[in-house]
């Protein structure tokens, strides 16, 4: 299956976008909302995370706490690292697991730190980046989720710059402060269309002219 993976700073937009991918056939494997899962109350991560940084690593319902979690991680690098150590594994597992059982006109995977990690562009036939400012990012971050600007700050330093992002990209859906949705979902439409054009062609079989040579 052709596969483009799907990725953008915190604010970006990139889930509205996946969203709308879905909605127009695309198949999706969301590597966040894996992790959501493996951490949730009975979530497979859990016991492990619980004995790595102990029981007020979660909530009272036996959850992660994901504010205690974020505040230890920024603090201590060394518990990043420790808790990657238990996450990225299963969450490797389980994304190759829904990437074997998709079903669509392609495949997107999802992956909020899909240029940090390194280890995508030979998983991928296209990378494809949500663009946005930082100060929009900011903004709508602390609109859903009252985190502090500090605290957005600290999360977007603990990513990709932009320009990074940009220059790792195959295509670029621009969603910044001034994109409406009507614009938003214009341009994910055109691109959605170009990659099921490309997603066809990958799927024809090989045709030989004389000699073996292709026509």
């Amino acid at each position: 299956m052709y596969k483009i993976g799907l990725t953008g700073g915190i604010g970006s937009g990139k889930t509205r976008v996946a969203d709308m991918l879905a909605e127009w056939g695309a198949a999706l494997v969301d590597t966040d909302a894996i992790a959501h899962t493996l951490t949730a109350l009975g979530g497979e991560a859990m016991p492990a995370i619980i004995e790595a940084f102990g029981a007020e690593a979660a909530t009272a319902e036996g959850a992660l706490d994901r504010a205690w979690m974020r505040d230890l991680v920024f603090r201590e690098p060394q518990s990043r690292a420790r808790l990657e150590g238990i996450l990225h594994p299963l969450i490797g597992l389980h994304t190759e697991r829904a990437a074997a059982q998709a079903q669509g006109v392609y495949l997107v995977y999802v992956v909020p730190l899909l240029v940090e990690s390194g280890r995508w562009r030979d998983r991928v036939d296209r990378i494809c980046v949500v663009d946005c400012d930082p100060e929009t990012q900011v903004a709508r971050v602390q609109a859903r989720s009252g985190l502090t600007p500090e605290s957005i700050q600290r999360i977007m330093a603990a990513q990709a710059a932009r320009a990074t992002r940009l220059a790792a990209a195959d295509d670029v859906i621009v969603n910044d402060g001034a994109t409406t949705a009507e614009q938003l979902r214009a341009r994910a439409k055109a691109l959605h269309d170009r990659w099921c054009h490309m997603a066809a062609a990958s799927r024809r079989p090989h045709r030989s002219g004389v000699d073996g040579f292709p026509e």
